[in-house]
């Protein structure tokens, strides 16, 4: 399946310059949307997976029914001030500005395997911020499951080491 023509892409969104990849439009497609679950999760089935770590806001819509493939359960990174309990917090630069997300402080017990989820990897700040947190709660990272990814902006050359997947890489803006 052609994914690249699936994903709608806005010119200077959400700031001039910026070349915002829509998956919305993927999203919409039932047929599309079973295969990307499907390939998301097809190189971890042969994992040990305890949790799956979702990111805010496209990761939760993701990341849900590969967790529900798993029969495990889903771990949210949200904005800060997003989250009902005790949070960590980790803050990081992105394409478009400093940011900072949070996980609940019990979410996941040290020695959990997760697998990390999200739509689209750029610079790599949400990503980043992400495994720092998993990390800090003792989480063994398995993987991260993207659909897109910028090489050029070089967020995935930061992650060698975490068994990345992605479906569709964009070789150039």
């Amino acid at each position: 399946m052609d994914l690249k023509s699936k994903i709608r892409e806005v010119p200077n969104w959400p700031i001039e310059g910026v070349n915002f990849k829509d998956i919305t439009t993927l999203l919409e497609d039932g047929e599309t949307f079973r295969y990307v679950i499907d390939k998301m999760s097809e190189p971890f089935k042969e994992m040990k997976i305890d949790k799956i770590v979702v990111l805010d806001a496209r990761g939760f819509l993701l990341g849900t029914p590969i967790a529900y493939n798993f029969g495990v359960g889903v771990c949210l990174v949200r904005k800060k001030g997003k989250l009902p309990y005790k949070t960590i917090e980790a803050t990081y630069e992105k394409e478009y500005g400093p940011d900072t997300v949070t996980m609940h402080e019990d979410t996941i017990k040290p020695g959990e395997k997760v697998l990390i989820v999200d739509d689209l990897l750029a610079t790599g700040g949400t990503l980043g911020a992400a495994i720092e947190l998993v990390e800090k709660l003792g989480g063994d990272i398995v993987g991260v499951s993207l659909i897109i990814d910028l090489p050029f902006l070089g967020g995935s050359g930061k992650f060698e080491k975490y068994n990345i997947k992605v479906l569709v890489p964009y070789d150039s803006e």
